[in-house]
């Protein structure tokens, strides 16, 4: 359904789901109430964080805070709606609207919970009622004292903060490791009623890690890359046990003098001419402008901080041994999640929907089932992964030898009811035995080897197929396009030579063909202008080329799957082996008759 909502001063009607708004309402609705209520009973000071425990909880039983909160993130939201995939904007929907962790959102899409990558960057802005010391206290559960307009803010009662922790550049006065001297120090030097006080960045934090795990990962991101940059930075980890444990960092925007004093945030720069002289602006000064003084506001700056925050997660998960890894990236940018489906068009569309079979509808459903192996794949290798590798940890004493698995496993083979079975089950055993010959593969180390080895090569291949697959995409789109221009070309050319009191009629009869006549000159055009040469005869080769390619990546992939059968074998005999030793203990343990 359709909601009217204020974008960059417009209103812009857009299209929303059920979920999104029945939010807008209840929030549009919970708005008015609450204004209502301020002016009956609260005072004239600004809607914050301060209310939280000065005024207690409203009248909606939500803290003024959580309701703030919800807002900042239907904005968000509603911002970033209209650039995500639709996979993308479920999975933000489940989280922001829905409450679910990332390990439930992991669950129901069969993905790890440390590929649901979550990485925000905002201001903390005086001009929209914010206060940094109001951030800082709510963000480490603490009490501090805004020196700006005399305001309280106490989160001491506030649960989840289980670390906090200030980092400061080596030219920062000491004093600033207190938390109330440094925000009030920003607060104090920002005189302007719409100043950036803060730069936050909210991070997830992977589930596979320990907390010490977790709290050195964000230590290392913040100093190599804010802190030794000039920033002083205040961070808080916070985790409800509700399985969405994740880091505040908040960051200075002015800079440090090396003398430990506020230095300016721009500067002004004086425009000059050929000759390096000052322009005079007419007014008896001279034409200037204003320049950063740090590259902190740059835009690029946002997709490099994020950039480094998936690099130093997935660094992280290598060095704890996990399979895992994110990627800051959009499903289009990186290519890695999902194979896209072409376009069908309306004809193909159409056709498809009639029963009639066409090459686009045969190309998505081949790229469905390719999507379904890929993800079976990575789920069931992340799986042997961990068993692996908690089963090579145990004690060489406790670990199931390869040949007590084996002998297990025989005897757990049910008598085949067909000859069809028989052959079948001959086939499964002989491709564990070769994986366990083949690979010299004696102890649970060594197959755990051959497990994180598999991992390895699945996202190599996964890499390749996807990047072959997005390629071969883009060329079918071009060759389509290519194919409307030629078959509709004669009717354009038809419709130049009509004379100009019968164009409106033969337009009128051939709409289609000259609609999509124009596309393709418009699509082709605007490939030359990028550079792109228009030869079709070339892109076909390649097309057929990146097949061939990528059925032998799939050879490979199907190959790794039969690998996979033959260690998840291996697993349940070391399932039932520990199941019968625990019924044995149980049977050992009960009282005599």
């Amino acid at each position: 359904m359709k909601v009217t909502i204020n974008y960059g001063g417009q209103l812009v009607s857009v299209e929303v789901s059920v979920e999104v708004y029945e939010f807008l309402d209840c929030a549009d609705h919970k708005e008015e109430n609450l204004a209502h209520e301020k002016r009956r009973h609260w005072d004239g000071r600004e809607f914050d964080e301060h209310i939280v425990f000065t005024e207690g909880v409203g009248v909606f039983s939500e803290l003024p805070e959580d309701y703030l909160c919800r807002k900042e993130t239907l904005d968000e939201l509603l911002s970033v709606l209209d650039r995500c995939t639709e996979t993308q904007r479920r999975r933000f929907l489940l989280y922001a609207l829905d409450g679910m962790s990332y390990a439930e959102i992991a669950d129901l899409y069969g993905c790890s919970k440390a590929s649901i990558f979550h990485c925000t960057i905002k201001l903390v802005q005086r001009s929209k009622g914010k206060s940094v010391v109001a951030a800082a206290a709510y963000r480490s559960g603490t009490k501090l004292v805004n020196e700006w307009d005399g305001m309280t803010h106490d989160y001491t009662r506030k649960g989840g903060v289980v670390h906090a922790e200030i980092m400061l550049p080596a030219h920062a006065p000491p004093e600033f490791q207190d938390r109330a001297i440094l925000w009030n120090s920003v607060e104090q030097i920002e005189k302007s009623k719409d100043s950036q006080l803060a730069r936050e960045v909210e991070v997830a934090l992977p589930v596979e890690l320990s907390r010490e795990q977790q709290l050195s990962l964000v230590r290392t991101y913040v100093k190599d890359n804010f802190v030794d940059n000039g920033m002083c930075a205040d961070f808080a980890l916070h985790d409800r046990d509700t399985g969405n444990p994740h880091a505040h960092i908040l960051l200075t925007v002015r800079p440090l003098k090396e003398n430990g004093e506020w230095g300016a945030k721009c500067r002004k720069v004086y425009e000059l001419d050929e000759r390096g002289q000052r322009i005079a602006d007419g007014r008896g000064g001279w034409k200037n402008h204003r320049e950063d003084t740090t590259d902190w506001n740059n835009k690029e700056q946002a997709e490099v901080w994020r950039s480094a925050w998936a690099d130093y997660t997935n660094r992280a998960l290598e060095a704890a041994g996990e399979p895992e890894r994110i990627d800051h990236r959009s499903y289009q940018r990186q290519g890695v999640q999902k194979i896209p489906s072409v376009h069908l068009g309306v004809a193909a569309k159409q056709m498809e929907k009639r029963g009639i079979v066409t090459r686009k509808g045969d190309l998505n459903r081949q790229i469905t089932a390719d999507n379904k192996l890929l993800k079976e794949i990575k789920a069931r290798i992340a799986r042997l992964h961990r068993w692996t590798k908690d089963e090579a940890a145990k004690p060489q004493s406790s670990q199931p030898t390869l040949l007590q698995l084996w002998e297990t496993q025989q005897a757990m083979r049910d008598k085949p009811t067909s000859r069809y079975e028989a052959l079948r089950k001959l086939r499964e055993q002989a491709a564990l035995y070769n994986l366990l010959a083949a690979n010299g593969i004696t102890t649970m180390q060594q197959l755990h080897e051959k497990v994180d080895a598999m991992n390895a090569q699945y996202y190599k291949l996964r890499g390749e197929i996807v990047s072959a697959e997005r390629r071969i995409a883009t060329l079918e789109e071009r060759l389509d396009m290519f194919e409307k221009y030629e078959k509709n070309k004669a009717v354009q050319r038809q419709y130049v030579k009509v004379k100009p009191a019968k164009r409106e009629q033969f337009e009128q009869s051939y709409r289609a063909e000259l609609t999509l006549y124009k596309a393709a000159v418009r699509y082709l055009e605007n490939l030359k202008t990028e550079g792109e040469p228009v030869t079709p005869k070339k892109w076909r080769s390649e097309v057929e080329s990146l097949t061939a390619q990528k059925n032998l990546q799939y050879q490979e992939m199907h190959a790794m799957r039969e690998e996979i059968k033959a260690v998840e074998k291996l697993k349940k005999a070391a399932e039932r082996l520990e199941k019968d030793a625990q019924a044995k203990e149980k049977k050992r343990n009960e009282p005599e008759r």
